[in-house]
């Protein structure tokens, strides 16, 4: 999911290096791990050149399937499952890759077609649609081509579009009010797509400068609660001892803020807000850690803890990230 977020702040920011603005569809796949076709999944197989001793595997593996259902003291007669892979199994995600490679293919060959300019970027079953122009009523154009065809298209692949997860996003950074058009998808015969202010996409919180303020706060939000609720598990006179402490921050909690850190720590950008917020919090887990005073001083305590400053842990992370 990093990569995936990593590669749209990316585009944008090209974008915006041409005086473009970036608009967005995010699309879900209904059921996708649910609806996969069995038949189909062994053709693609077959064109992409697999071992013969795999395609019959994969052929007994996912064919005469049966199940029943059960809750409470009721038991459902068993039945024929035709469709479907595992939600939880470690091959489910590399069989809809391959599923989905020849549709995004295809997909990618018809836009191409139509000379709609149109970037297509795909996690398992969250679809973006992704285009750039400097008018947004003509990349709303290109979109609403793209999601018709679209649509037609996963009818062919024995899927369907969730249409009420459907959402249209627009990045500018332009100073003032914003107020872009809304896509009018009356025409299929859905409803009409209103771009909100804030936009949350695989975890990532975006709004339309890319500031990721509110993707900070929501995480730090949520690092707050968790420290709150890790200070029943001692106190000065019983519990864990600090190095356990420490490691416990490190392992479990220090994670959570971590998320998606990419898409804002790079050179030029602007951090002040986002490392004064996270340094706050680092602050009251050493004071956590070390029982100590409020009035203690930052480094000190962090000193004492073994805490790295948290800008410079975040210039570790992301320098192993680009190696």
């Amino acid at each position: 999911m990093t990569d995936v977020g990593i590669a749209l702040t990316h585009v944008i920011q090209m974008g915006w290096v041409k005086n473009l603005i970036t608009s967005t569809l995010a699309f879900n796949i209904t059921q996708f791990f649910l609806l996969l076709n069995y038949c189909l999944l062994i053709f693609i197989m077959k064109k992409a050149g697999f071992d013969n001793h795999i395609i019959s595997f994969f052929s007994n593996y996912l064919v005469d399937r049966k199940t029943n259902y059960f809750w409470n003291n009721f038991i459902s007669p068993i039945f024929n499952v035709n469709v479907g892979v595992g939600q939880g199994s470690a091959l489910s995600p590399i069989l809809l890759a391959l599923y989905l490679s020849p549709f995004i293919y295809i997909l990618e060959n018809h836009l191409k077609n139509l000379k709609i300019p149109i970037f297509i970027i795909s996690f398992v079953d969250d679809g973006l649609f992704i285009s750039q122009n400097k008018s947004i009523n003509i990349s709303n154009s290109h979109i609403f081509y793209s999601y018709n065809i679209l649509t037609k298209l996963l009818e062919k692949f024995s899927l369907i579009v969730e249409h009420s997860k459907t959402e249209i996003f627009h990045f500018n950074r332009s100073q003032g009010v914003f107020n872009p058009p809304p896509l009018e998808l009356t025409p299929l015969g859905r409803s009409i797509l209103w771009p909100n202010d804030l936009w949350k996409y695989l975890g990532f919180i975006f709004n339309r400068k890319l500031t990721f303020h509110q993707h900070v706060n929501f995480y730090t939000n949520k690092l707050i609660s968790t420290v709150k609720c890790m200070k029943l598990l001692s106190n000065s006179n019983c519990g864990i001892n600090p190095p356990q402490k420490c490691l416990l921050y490190r392992t479990c909690v220090l994670s959570i803020v971590l998320y998606g850190f990419q898409l804002w720590f790079y050179n030029h950008a602007p951090m002040m807000y986002h490392l004064k917020a996270l340094g706050k919090i680092q602050r009251r887990v050493a004071i956590w850690i070390l029982e100590a005073f409020k009035t203690s001083p930052s480094y000190s305590i962090k000193a004492i803890t073994g805490l790295i400053p948290i800008k410079l842990h975040f210039q570790k992370l992301g320098g192993r990230l680009q190696l």
